[in-house]
């Protein structure tokens, strides 16, 4: 294993290399951390293979980085069982290492809109246990910063559209590509009520100002997002 660079990523999905993208464009060094040690990356890339719920790899993985970014997403079905340990070996890493730790979120924590916007103040009303799990996830890496263990950036988005966004996305494979050919495509939900979605590249881009930007620390940050229609 090379000498670690200053900007370390778990997981290699879509926002994982959406966030490497904008890393690089600045013409800085990047690892990457996944569970199977290859990814589709630029020559020059180094991913490493692990279970990232393991603190001791998680920690000797990103020993001496200055910023880590927890871009990891479990299997959908999994996220209970799955989701909480990953953090938390993430998130040892940081602290063990002095690293800013830059989270990637999503907004299941605030509940049903109920006609309100969401804002970063909103408070927690989640009616779901995926969302409340969100919840209790953002308020462990909170309180990790408030207690001066580690310094903690949140950044969340919306469903997301874009490069890479493939079938997890909502208007990835179940839209783009019948859309293409001039086939019906399917939807989630009923089309004609606005939703917000999120660009691949703008959450890519937003993470790393997270990594980069000395007060972003301490706060959670809602990234550049749009509405449709």
């Amino acid at each position: 294993m090379s000498s670690t660079p200053r900007h370390v990523i778990f997981g290699t999905g879509a926002i994982g290399l959406a966030t490497l993208d904008a890393l690089r464009r600045r013409g800085e060094p990047v690892r990457m951390i996944n569970r199977r040690g290859s990814a589709a990356v630029p020559d020059g890339v180094e991913v490493i293979g692990g279970d990232a719920s393991d603190p001791a790899f998680a920690t000797e993985v990103t020993r001496g980085a200055a910023v880590i970014y927890q871009t990891l997403n479990p299997p959908y079905a999994r996220w209970l069982e799955e989701f909480p340990g990953l953090q938390a070996g993430v998130l040892a890493a940081a602290e063990t290492n002095r690293a800013r730790l830059v989270s990637m979120e999503n907004v299941y924590m605030y509940g049903r809109p109920a006609g309100q916007p969401l804002t970063e103040r909103r408070a927690y009303a989640a009616h779901t246990r995926k969302g409340r799990l969100r919840g209790q996830m953002a308020r462990d890496l909170l309180a990790a910063h408030e207690a001066g263990r580690v310094e903690v950036a949140i950044g969340r988005a919306s469903d997301y559209f874009g490069p890479r966004g493939g079938a997890q996305s909502n208007l990835g494979d179940r839209v783009v590509p019948a859309a293409l050919a001039g086939s019906t495509a399917q939807v989630l939900g009923d089309p004609d009520q606005p939703h917000t979605y999120t660009y691949v590249p703008d959450i890519g881009e937003g993470l790393a100002l997270l990594g980069e930007h000395r007060d972003a620390a301490g706060q959670v940050w809602h990234l550049p997002t749009t509405r449709i229609p």
